[in-house]
């Protein structure tokens, strides 16, 4: 009989920078910040791993690797050339935030290769575009009733500044199209040929 597909250290260790990050960020962010997705897909591969989920582990992977590759471009080209492209990471950058807050958040980096390692590990489960989109048409309207427009999570009230036409449930409606084709399809396509069970 084989032994699971992730090693019970790898299992242990991701659950205890969970067990760090999640207080640390609740005390700092408060409990909406976890409705982002980049949250989502850090807790939902928590799971994932305990389970060896492909399909849980291959929706977490189309939430954000599209999102998350914009954010490193964002942050390391900030690091670079002192300009950010998208204004995704400039918190990253704000002398306020205290260093082991913006430190912890340093996960953005990691969690696109972590989510491909694991996908690499247990399959991609080609179901995932469609629970994928299901899970963002119920979080994306949680998320603009629960959360304030200077907030801003996952743009549920603008791209850029809180928009005020089209109307608040048009945009919303288009936003969440715009996750499933454009955000959630490439990443579905180029994972399914690669490595579909």
């Amino acid at each position: 009989m084989d032994g699971p597909a992730i090693a019970l250290w790898v299992k242990l260790a991701y659950t205890l920078f969970l067990a760090v990050l999640v207080p640390v960020y609740w005390v700092h962010y408060g409990p909406r910040n976890f409705l982002w997705f980049s949250d989502i897909a850090l807790l939902g591969s928590g799971l994932a791993v305990w389970l060896e989920s492909p399909l849980l582990v291959s929706m977490m992977a189309l939430a954000v690797l599209l999102p998350e590759l914009a954010w490193n471009v964002d942050f390391i080209g900030r690091l670079l050339t002192g300009r950010s492209m998208f204004a995704m990471s400039a918190y990253m950058f704000d002398p306020a935030r205290p260093r082991y807050l913006r430190a912890l958040s340093l996960f953005h980096v990691l969690l696109p290769i972590w989510l491909l390692w694991l996908v690499a590990r247990l399959g991609y489960d080609r179901r995932a575009w469609v629970w994928q989109s299901l899970l963002a048409a119920v979080v994306l309207p949680v998320t603009y009733a629960l959360t304030e427009p200077n907030e801003n999570v996952n743009w549920v009230h603008g791209l850029a500044a809180p928009r005020r036409r089209p109307h608040p449930w048009l945009y919303l409606a288009l936003l969440t199209v715009s996750f499933w084709l454009v955000l959630y399809l490439p990443p579905h396509l180029l994972l399914g040929a690669w490595l579909g069970r």
